[in-house]
């Protein structure tokens, strides 16, 4: 089975990261497929002297990575295509190995149509006309093969803006052309360039099996000129093959797994009255948690610092969105008083999105740790993080704060991302569980149901997040909070969600939440006591220890 992903645009440094831990944690074969903004990136051998321009004045990034070869170019317009493949190994194989990148290229590009690529002697790659007088790259190869995997892969031109290699050495060839497939006259498009490559790839590499998720990154045609973010969710939808029309209507009666009955006790009220003598904020409240009163009656909350208001407009969610206030530098002591206070065990800590903040709000994160730690020194710590842009001083501090769980929601299937977290994405999500399972912590993601993915896609979904390391994850039935949010598709029966919580166990995941009311910080503690459980037993359970231990989370997620 070839694990195939169309990713959409990408920046270079978040896709290596995920290929990175791909090649090193996954024993599944992957082809990731995507665009880059414009970066240079350099081999382990590249010369920087073949880099002409200052990156930074024309706009760019450069990059030294862990392949072969010397400097290249990525951009809009180029296909670029990473086979993260187990690779046999011995005498010839990374040779054997690149002849095998470079004739999946040749012949996806004779299916198109373009007649006399091929090799050239000496130079890796494809080329058009290699046997004629001047011989046009347009295809650049690069790869690392250790250990039996294979990392990075091919650039293919389709029509990029070719005076972009004009500003550097390609590859440290100084007298040979750089072509495209719109400059040989073959005006393809970037699906038809994909078709064609994952077909020869899949029968090369797969026996022609494929598992092939995309990120739709279509942006919906809105008949309103000044849309509202559900029309532009709706459009969205729409591109991506859901049929919005056969939504569930808002005032249609919930299923009866999805009521929830009101309890009020003496533990809610007073976790109440403690929240608001010190000024906090939960997402518990801000976000219409159906578990609120369930977990506010045993004692349980989920703080939300940064504020209360986000600088994202997710489809799905039902925080404040207006422009965001200062930050509060005391915010940090009271949540942990209020860990104090009530005496957790277990506390968790959230955040809105501050894209506004050149940190991202990491700072705050870190702070709020600290200060718990100072108070309530035997608490867990899980912290639920937003994708901080990506940025990887602000994700070092807050992994340097060293929490007991990372959570970060991938949150719906690659094809939904962009209609339903439209500031977000995919491979970016990955790529932060990827580099926090890199530095050693705990990892958990969370998925939402019944915007109109398929089965088989959620699946695609746990086996990604699994296979960059995550150790826990939650799955849980979408509600729709209000007539300006997207739409309930459908609802999942408790049966089918308890049945993608096996699936998941099946995978290798630590702990598992499957259920219409699960939600990311649902039964927190007791992931982390399963977690903890795992860590003091590295060498697994038997067979039998394993199946019945499948069985009880099984009949848990039923219940």
């Amino acid at each position: 089975m070839l694990r195939v992903r169309w990713l959409g645009r990408v920046p270079y440094r978040e896709a290596h990261v995920l290929q990175r831990a791909l090649f090193e944690r996954a024993g599944a074969d992957y082809l990731l497929m995507m665009e880059h903004p414009h970066v240079f990136t350099l081999g382990a051998r590249g010369d920087d002297a073949h880099v002409l321009v200052d990156p930074v004045e024309v706009g760019a990034d450069l990059v030294r990575v862990d392949r072969g070869g010397d400097v290249t170019y990525h951009g809009p317009g180029q296909l670029v295509a990473y086979p993260i493949l187990s690779v046999a190994m011995g005498p010839g194989a990374v040779p054997a190995y690149v002849h095998g990148i470079e004739q999946v290229v040749i012949d996806a590009l004779g299916d198109l149509g373009l007649e006399g690529a091929g090799r050239l002697d000496g130079y890796p790659g494809v080329w058009v006309d290699p046997g004629g007088p001047a011989p046009r790259k347009i295809c650049a190869i690069g790869v690392r093969v250790s250990k039996g995997r294979s990392m990075h892969g091919l650039a293919l031109n389709v029509d990029p803006d070719l005076s972009w290699f004009e500003r550097i050495v390609p590859c440290g060839i100084t007298d040979k052309a750089v072509t495209s497939l719109a400059r040989e006259g073959l005006p393809a498009s970037m699906g038809q360039v994909v078709e064609a490559v994952v077909a020869r790839a899949a029968r090369r590499w797969a026996g022609g099996e494929v598992d092939r998720q995309e990120v739709v990154s279509g942006a919906g045609a809105v008949a309103s000129q000044r849309p509202t973010t559900l029309e532009r969710g709706i459009a969205r939808l729409k591109d991506a093959g859901v049929e919005v029309s056969a939504a569930v209507p808002l005032a249609r009666r919930k299923p009866p797994w999805m009521r929830v009955e009101a309890h009020m006790g003496h533990d809610f009220l007073d976790l109440r009255r403690t929240m608001r003598s010190l000024g906090l904020v939960t997402v518990c409240e801000e976000a219409g948690c159906p578990n609120i009163f369930e977990c506010w009656d045993a004692g349980t909350a989920t703080f939300m610092i940064n504020g209360e208001r986000c600088t994202r407009s997710c489809g799905f969610c039902l925080v404040d969105t207006r422009r965001p206030l200062p930050l509060d530098p005391g915010e940090p002591d009271r949540v942990a008083e209020a860990v104090e206070r009530m005496r957790l065990r277990h506390a968790v800590v959230t955040t809105v999105a501050r894209d506004d903040l050149p940190d991202g709000g990491a700072a705050a994160f870190a702070a709020t740790v600290a200060a718990i730690r100072r108070r309530s020194p035997a608490t867990t710590v899980e912290i639920l993080i937003s994708d901080l842009k990506g940025d990887a001083s602000a994700l070092g501090v807050v992994f340097a704060s060293r929490p007991d769980v990372l959570n970060h929601n991938v949150e719906t299937v690659a094809r939904l991302q962009r209609a339903v977290r439209p500031q977000a994405g995919y491979a970016r999500s990955l790529a932060v569980l990827a580099a926090a399972k890199d530095q050693g912590l705990v990892t958990k993601s969370g998925l939402m149901v019944g915007l109109g993915e398929e089965r088989q896609e959620v699946l695609s979904a746990l086996e990604d997040m699994r296979s960059v390391g995550v150790d826990i994850v939650t799955i849980g039935q979408y509600l729709r909070p209000s007539e300006s949010h997207l739409p309930v598709a459908r609802w999942w029966p408790p049966d089918e969600l308890a049945g993608l919580g096996e699936a998941a166990m099946a995978m290798g995941f630590s702990h598992v939440e499957s259920s219409p009311l699960s939600r990311s910080s649902y039964h927190a503690g007791e992931a982390v006591t399963a977690v903890g459980r795992q860590a003091a037993h590295p060498s697994g359970d038997t067979a039998g220890q394993a199946a019945a231990s499948q069985a009880k989370v099984a009949v848990r997620l039923r219940a």
